[in-house]
């Protein structure tokens, strides 16, 4: 009898129906569409770590963000090499620079210099030119979607970084910087003769480990043998380098406030639908009350009313949800939705319209069934 009065009395009125239901499709779209770009966003901060097919990244003590590096002595590649359970390390550079543009323009960049004889640290994938691109004197590999940020260069094209001359030679797709700074990648040795850096220092260490092995007894055991060096996994200094920017700036503050305010819109429009289709059947309501219906029974209704209400609209909202990031998602504005985030969603959004059924509740527990049949 309850669900089938809670049935009739929510779809008697489409009009007010839609309405709530605008409300939770609304929260949901939002939610979803703000958190994902905003993990979309964040991730570019350990871009360079997530794709560096690496097991273990070692730096100076204290490193907290990939982009800001603070040398290291490059001997120290072999005292890495004999800890146990390490299978192979590889140096990286990380600098800052600016490269040249057509009209005597310059952009900062982040110069990443990788070796030629091995995957690691390797975070591109060439899309446009030879898969030895950086075998080439003064190759240089740019991205495409920083192709506005370096006046679409080409390749073969001719640039300057640090006042030394480079070439175009290849491209990649979607490895951005957290950062404005565009990233250009080239070979370890060259960034050397660019920058006029320490030949004998690096920006890091990048270690794959042996199969099966134990991540963080190596790290513990590198700290162990050189005192001066932090040795992460790569999960730990992705989420390093994330932290670092959620806790330097407001952006964890403002997408929050956003998705906050969704929330509150969809319980808003939730809690006064429910409401005003209360105060069109006050009289009905008063009958049951009249006849013996106790406020528990009450409240059953309206939580069953809410949770149809929350239930369609989760459904509706999900579809357009995906939709919307199929149809807007790119490298440079990636929307990516983690699973947890759309069941964190889901769940709720379910709860705060369940809650949202107490506002015409505290209503209609207060009818009196007398006055209100007279009336």
């Amino acid at each position: 009898m309850r669900w089938n009065l809670a049935y009739r009395t929510l779809f008697h009125d489409r009009g007010k129906l839609i309405a709530g239901l605008v409300g939770v499709i609304f929260s949901v779209v939002l939610v979803n569409i703000q958190g994902g770009l905003f993990v979309g966003l964040i991730s570019k901060a350990s871009m360079l770590v997530d794709r560096s097919h690496a097991d273990i990244w070692i730096g100076h003590r204290g490193m907290h963000n990939v982009d800001f590096a603070h040398s290291i002595p490059e001997r120290w590649r072999h005292v890495v090499e004999g800890v146990q359970g390490i299978d192979n390390v590889q140096p990286l550079r990380v600098e800052f620079s600016e490269i040249s543009l057509p009209g005597g323009g310059y952009e900062n960049i982040v110069l990443v210099g990788v070796p030629e004889t091995t995957n690691l640290g390797r975070a591109y994938e060439i899309v446009e030119g030879p898969p030895d691109a950086l075998q080439q004197q003064n190759g240089v590999i740019v991205d495409i979607c920083d192709d506005q940020k370096l006046v679409s260069p080409e390749i073969g094209d001719l640039r300057e970084i640090n006042g030394r001359r480079v070439r175009v030679v290849g491209k990649s797709n979607g490895v951005l910087s957290f950062l404005v700074t565009p990233y250009i990648f080239t070979d370890y040795d060259r960034v050397l003769e660019i920058m006029g850096s320490d030949p004998t220092r690096t920006s890091y260490l990048l270690a794959r480990a042996e199969p099966g092995a134990d991540l963080h007894r190596i790290c513990d055991q590198i700290e162990a043998v050189l005192p001066d060096v932090e040795a992460m996994t790569s999960e730990e200094y992705a989420s390093v380098s994330i932290n670092f920017w959620m806790t330097r700036t407001g952006l964890g503050v403002s997408f929050g406030a956003a998705t906050l305010l969704g929330l509150l819109v969809g319980l808003v429009m939730v809690g006064q639908t429910l409401y005003a289709m209360v105060l069109d059947r006050v009289s009905e309501y008063a009958t049951l009350r009249a006849i013996g219906l106790s406020e528990r029974e009450l409240l059953s209704i309206l939580i069953l009313q809410s949770a149809l209400v929350a239930t369609i609209g989760i459904a509706i909202g999900m579809v357009i949800t995906v939709i919307l990031k199929t149809l807007l998602s790119t490298p440079r504005a990636t929307i990516e939705i983690p699973s947890m985030l759309y069941v964190g969603c889901a769940v709720l959004i379910f709860c705060i319209c369940l809650f949202a059924s107490g506002l015409p509740y505290l209503r209609v527990r207060r009818i009196d069934p007398h006055t209100a049949l007279q009336s």
